[in-house]
């Protein structure tokens, strides 16, 4: 063993998959200071979790990566539908849907959109796009220990290529370590939940023969439902590189060396249904659906995010969503409390918020392996929260709140996710989106939430915007304010003469505050007799100010 060394951070984030990258992204952007390890030496080599909903694109859209993602994924932009079949050759077959977004209605509620980009192409962009960001990331570097105190967190890592330990002193650990986390074992934060679901192996082949069975179906993935050969097909490249997820059973004895090249190819060929297709095989990973979810979010100084904080069925891609939507929630949570702007009180709302959307996240994706006959699943397919067999995605994916934390003004008894879309601007929901210009620029109003809390009034309540500022200056709170309307006094103009107050659920003598992340923090309907004093009192409460 080297010599120790000794570094002190902020922030140690363990774990540099999708989560842990993000996390480091967004604590970035807001300028903390942080240090990620990774004991792989690099990023991801298997096509996998390569399903980004419509919300982790407008988090990606506001840490400035949203094009460079689309870039990445390009080869798929076109691939839409979820096509279950017998066989790619057989009559017996049915689209569960055939557009993501028929119609375009998301158009009403967002300005990004659902991205099909796999985790081996996704995760080198958010290395190169949170190091020129500031992130320090070490891969091939091992969490061996850690402690905490009081004050603080003291790790000591490996560098697996030099064997040196390097000691690390943080104010907090952002446990992004995967399904199986050292981290939560050795916290004793135990799971609830139906545990494992099913088992598959993920069969990576080429095939050139393939793109021509497959045709001009541009699907995302195929659910061949052949009782000898089930298993989901997913291009690639929709040429020549494909997947193939086939059961895996182990409870019954079967070893992955069962899975020999012969026996992959044949069982790819028989769900095809084409006997003779040329099939070569590159490469296999099992993997493990299961339904768990951790019975706390934190101990002390140390917080759970994506596998580690929840596992799930990963029909939808819900899992990696669900995980880098919790990086985001935290990153300004911590933000906040390193800066000195908050108490320590908010870092409790990371659990009380998160949670809650996990928990009924994860049965919806259970649910709905069922309604697309995954292969291995054995449970039913019943509808989850916010729809049945061919719907729902959008109002999981997007339509949840927080019904408590770091908001006022919610209703506790409400379910998490409701049974339809509305943003409305009710608090603990993300707030709605409208295209407004700035400047000569036009741009969403989800463009302005990153960097601090941002108030919205009407252009002819002014008294809103002075007295905010005035409150977050007492807090000494990071703060913007916007006025809306038309004419020469307003900071933002709607596009078509959007009514922005009734969009948000407010008269125009009324106000809303938006979080960092986002979301609605707390609104007025109408006006107050004292702005500042109102805003200062809500502020004070949000951020668990004494």
């Amino acid at each position: 063993m080297n010599e120790k060394t000794d570094l002190r951070v902020p922030v140690l984030i363990v774990g540099g998959s999708l989560v842990g990258l993000s996390a480091s992204l967004f604590l970035s952007r807001l300028g903390v200071r942080h240090l990620l390890v990774e004991k792989h030496a690099n990023t991801s080599t298997h096509p996998r979790g390569r399903g980004n909903n419509v919300r982790t694109m407008e988090l990606f859209r506001t840490a400035g990566a949203e094009q460079l993602i689309r870039d990445a994924a390009s080869v798929l932009a076109d691939n839409h539908g979820i096509l279950q079949a017998g066989s790619l050759t057989g009559d017996d077959q049915e689209w569960l849907f055939k557009e993501i977004d028929p119609g375009g209605g998301l158009a009403r509620f967002s300005p990004s959109g659902w991205c099909l980009c796999s985790q081996n192409d996704l995760e080198p962009v958010l290395v190169t796009h949170a190091r020129d960001q500031g992130s320090e990331l070490r891969f091939s570097s091992e969490l061996l220990t850690f402690e905490q105190d009081a004050d603080g967190v003291t790790a000591v890592v490996k560098d697996r290529e030099t064997g040196e330990h390097t000691t690390v002193r943080a104010d907090y650990l952002v446990a992004a370590d995967g399904p199986r986390s050292p981290i939560r074992e050795q916290l004793r934060i135990g799971q609830s939940g139906p545990g494992d679901l099913f088992h598959n192996v993920s069969i990576t082949f080429r095939s050139r023969q393939l793109a021509s069975v497959v045709g001009d179906r541009r699907f995302i993935v195929c659910y061949l439902t052949n009782p000898e050969a089930d298993g989901a097909l997913l291009p690639v490249d929709n040429e020549e590189q494909w997947v193939f997820h086939a059961p895996w059973q182990p409870d019954r004895g079967e070893t992955l060396e069962d899975f020999s090249d012969e026996r992959c190819a044949e069982h790819i060929r028989k769900a095809v249904g084409a006997p003779g297709l040329d099939v070569e095989i590159t490469g296999k990973a099992p993997w493990h659906a299961a339904e768990r979810v951790a019975e706390r979010y934190a101990s002390g100084r140390v917080f759970l995010a994506g596998d580690s904080a929840h596992e799930m069925s990963p029909t939808g891609a819900f899992g990696s969503n669900t995980g880098i939507q919790d990086a985001h929630n935290l990153a300004w949570k911590l933000a906040a409390v390193i800066a000195g702007e908050a108490g320590p009180g908010l870092l409790g709302t990371y659990e009380a918020e998160r949670l809650p959307v996990a928990k009924a996240t994860s049965a919806r994706a259970s649910a709905r392996s069922g309604e697309h006959s995954h292969p291995g699943y054995a449970g039913a397919g019943a509808p989850g929260p916010g729809g049945g067999r061919k719907g729902g995605m959008l109002t999981v994916a997007l339509g949840y709140r927080y019904l408590q934390g770091a908001v006022l003004g919610t209703d506790p008894s409400l379910p998490v996710v409701p049974e339809g879309m509305g943003l409305a601007g009710e608090p603990g929901t993300r707030a709605p989106h409208l295209w407004v210009e700035k400047g000569g620029v036009r741009l969403s109003t989800l463009d302005l939430y990153e960097q601090s809390f941002v108030l919205l009034c009407d252009a002819g309540h002014p008294e809103w915007r002075a007295a905010a500022l005035r409150a977050a200056e007492r807090l000494k709170v990071r703060l913007e304010a916007f006025t809306i309307g038309s004419g020469p006094g307003a900071d933002l103009e709607p596009a078509n003469e959007a009514d922005w107050s009734a969009a948000h659920g407010t008269s125009p003598e009324g106000a809303v505050l938006v979080r960092p992340d986002g979301f609605v923090a707390w609104r007025s309907e109408g006006g107050v007799a004292d702005a500042e004093a109102t805003l200062y009192e809500a502020l004070t409460t949000l951020l668990h100010r004494d």
